[in-house]
């Protein structure tokens, strides 16, 4: 079973945002799209600081949808989302040596999207380095010490992420080397994620139990977006400037975290939003960009953000005295 509960106001709601994208954008193919999107109901469980227990936490019913959730796609750097909750989880168990340079990486490889800091906490978190091909034998343990990654989320034994494989570097041009060997002759090897496996990670981080209250706090200040790129860094193109357009659809006051992905072949986007006027939700989305006319994420994400404030005046009149 799933970790949401799905309900019929928001199955219609999310056909209803199915059949305005096909009807909107040309040449888009219904395979393209993947999305699974969370509804937060009273009392909110998420963004309280870590003040429910992990078992409190899990016992709270959400109300979610999902669009082909569980096919796997190329995340991209979304897989940082990922190796961000190891790298903590790693520290948290002494499994790595804390140190300014694993926290810097980490802050990078997040508010910078920064291959080179993705590659340090990979290397950090596995042993291993990349290089010119290695002799079979070392080569085999060399693979079995990268996909340690792996392993530690199959042992969390949710079933969103028994289909996925996080166990390879973000690039900017492709690996070389062990690492060119390492993702198959054909690929075959590349990182996948699923929508409901993102959104299952985000939903984990933001309600407190992703390694523990207190790093989740840390992970969500990394996550958390902000229009302007000048209170991200110092980089005169900020990947935070991505964001822009997600502060021009909400009104004023609304927080969101995110974390984006954009690739040659397509994009991803994981947010969690509270906004004043609306029920916080939670949205993962993966697109595929070939042959489409316009930017996805934009479009799906206002449409999500429209049908929230549907659903919030329907509550309304069904409860007029609240």
């Amino acid at each position: 079973m799933p970790f949401f509960q799905t309900d019929e106001t928001l199955q219609q709601a999310g056909d209803r945002i199915l059949n305005a994208l096909w009807s909107t954008v040309p040449g888009l193919v219904r395979n393209q799209v993947a999305l699974t999107w969370i509804v937060y109901d009273k009392p909110v469980p998420v963004n309280t600081g870590g003040a429910l227990s992990p078992e409190e936490f899990w016992r709270y019913p959400v109300r979610g949808f999902s669009y082909r959730g569980v096919e796997c796609f190329e995340p991209g750097g979304m897989v940082r989302l990922f190796y961000l909750v190891a790298a903590h989880e790693w520290l948290e168990q002494g499994m790595v040596t804390p140190s300014p340079e694993l926290e810097r990486a980490m802050q990078a490889m997040i508010t910078a999207h920064s291959h080179d800091a993705t590659s340090l906490v990979v290397d950090s978190l596995s042993g291993t380095t990349s290089g010119p091909a290695l002799p079979t034998g070392p080569f085999v343990t060399w693979q079995s010490q990268r996909n340690i990654v792996n392993r530690y989320y199959h042992t969390l034994e949710w079933e969103e992420l028994t289909t996925i494989n996080v166990n390879q570097k973000t690039w900017q041009d492709g690996p070389y080397g062990r690492e060119r060997l390492f993702m198959g002759e054909m690929m075959e090897h590349r990182n996948q994620l699923t929508t409901e496996a993102i959104a299952l990670l985000f939903h984990s981080i933001i309600g407190g139990v992703a390694v523990s209250a207190a790093r989740s706090s840390a992970m969500m200040a990394l996550l958390r977006s902000s229009e302007d790129p000048a209170s991200r860094g110092t980089q005169r193109t900020s990947p935070y400037s991505r964001y822009t357009w997600m502060s021009e659809l909400y009104p004023p006051n609304t927080q969101h975290w995110a974390l984006s992905s954009h690739t040659p072949t397509g994009q991803s986007l994981v947010t969690y939003v509270e906004c004043p006027t609306v029920q916080p939700y939670l949205l993962a989305l993966a697109t595929e960009e070939k042959g489409v006319d316009g930017d996805l994420l934009p479009l799906l994400s206002s449409q999500v953000f429209e049908a929230v404030k549907g659903l919030q005046a329907n509550q309304l009149l069904e409860s007029p005295d609240q």
